[in-house]
């Protein structure tokens, strides 16, 4: 089995209020890891996709905060889809998973928290090496 079945969607707590609603993400309590870098896309024109690279060591969480978009999740075996279109749920992903994103609605904001800073040499951005080091 890989390691897909890690991957999950996860809520996040929800303060609804007449004037406007709260979401508030904690390190170590509502993700599974410790945020070191918060990064987001913006402005990602139509028809394009992001991503398309694996972390050897980086978790992160990946939050839709305006609009939607897909995230594609692979781990060498078996490939999953997932929908996000809203602030108050995001996706966790685990090291060693190969992932991008497609299908971004006009205006989306996607916020990524990390577990790390960015480290180039923990990018696996070559498919073929991923698969090779995934089994």
């Amino acid at each position: 089995m890989g390691r897909l079945h890690e991957c999950r969607i996860i809520d996040l707590p929800k303060v609804s209020d007449p004037r406007g609603n709260l979401s508030f993400i904690e390190g170590g309590r509502h993700v599974p890891f410790d945020i070191r870098r918060v990064y987001y896309l913006y402005d990602v024109p139509g028809g394009s996709d992001r991503g398309s690279h694996a972390h050897k060591r980086l978790h992160q969480f990946i939050v839709a905060m305006s609009g939607s978009f897909d995230v594609v999740l692979d781990d060498g075996l078996e490939k999953k889809r997932f929908h996000l279109n809203r602030s108050y749920y995001g996706l966790y992903v685990c090291p060693m998973i190969w992932r991008y994103l497609d299908n971004f609605s006009s205006g989306a904001v996607c916020m990524v928290l990390a577990s790390g800073y960015y480290d180039e040499t923990d990018y696996i951005r070559n498919y073929q090496q991923f698969l090779e080091l995934a089994r």
